[in-house]
């Protein structure tokens, strides 16, 4: 049975957007289709994770709800542009990034049940086993209807006062819509703070589970977006939290 996935953070830079991408990579490294759309239609750019140009970009998330094209033709199969061993397939719905288009979807808004419809659809018309969606930051229409269909949510946040406290409104709302599965996720942490002590307050102050905590990393910084990750660093202390987090959703 397939599973929707939503990656949220309250606030943006807690690199929702590069988890999502190695969410999605990992459940095909085990053979899983996975879908991936980018619902940050405001300040979209997970496509630059996957390799995908924008010349590519046949059709975008915004065709699809300007009535241009289906849900699945906005489907781009991205499996074999990022490299490792990929036994399963990821396709993405990406976002325009062309300033008119980005520009022309916030003046006029969409239709946010048709937003709903394509998530069902993809599904069924791709045969995805995970569809994975990744969130605007903050809570608008769009990111309730993804929390309220979500199978599981996950919540990124750093250990920074801002963000716990924005984080409280999430998950106040992640729990009145009864999501089946809430997973917290630390990101950035710096290396002098205490991994564990980080997790048990976020743990007590949520009361939520905590999957992951992910310390900074030079790496991540220094691949600066070019590529996924857990494909570029198999070893890292990060890929390893990464795979934990993963375990805990195909659960």
């Amino acid at each position: 049975m397939s599973k929707i996935i939503s990656v949220h953070s309250f606030r943006g830079g807690t690199g929702k957007s590069n988890t999502t991408a190695n969410i999605s990579a990992l459940l095909a490294m085990d053979g899983y289709r996975v879908g991936v759309v980018d619902t940050d239609i405001a300040s979209p750019g997970i496509h630059v994770l996957f390799n995908l140009d924008e010349s590519e970009m046949v059709h975008s998330l915004n065709d699809y709800l300007w009535g241009k094209c289906s849900i699945e033709d906005a489907a781009h199969d991205v499996t074999g542009l990022i490299g490792g061993d990929i036994k399963g397939q990821i396709f993405l719905i990406p976002s325009s990034i062309k300033a008119g288009e980005i520009a022309r979807i916030l003046r006029e808004g969409y239709d946010v049940g048709l937003l709903n419809d394509g998530f069902r659809d993809v599904v069924d018309k791709l045969n995805l086993d995970f569809l994975l969606i990744d969130t605007h930051p903050g809570l608008n229409e769009e990111t309730l209807l993804s929390i309220a269909i979500s199978d599981a949510l996950v919540i990124i946040l750093r250990p920074d006062s801002q963000d716990y406290q924005g984080t409280i409104v999430t998950v106040d709302v992640a729990k009145k819509l009864d999501v089946p599965k809430m997973l917290m996720v630390v990101n950035k942490v710096p290396s002098t703070f205490d991994l564990a002590d980080v997790r048990t307050r976020v743990e007590q102050t949520y009361n939520a589970t905590v999957a992951a905590v992910f310390p900074h990393s030079d790496e991540m910084m220094t691949l600066a977006s070019s590529g996924i990750f857990a494909i570029q660093y198999p070893d890292n202390i990060m890929t390893k939290a990464l795979r934990s987090l993963v375990d805990q959703l195909k659960a």
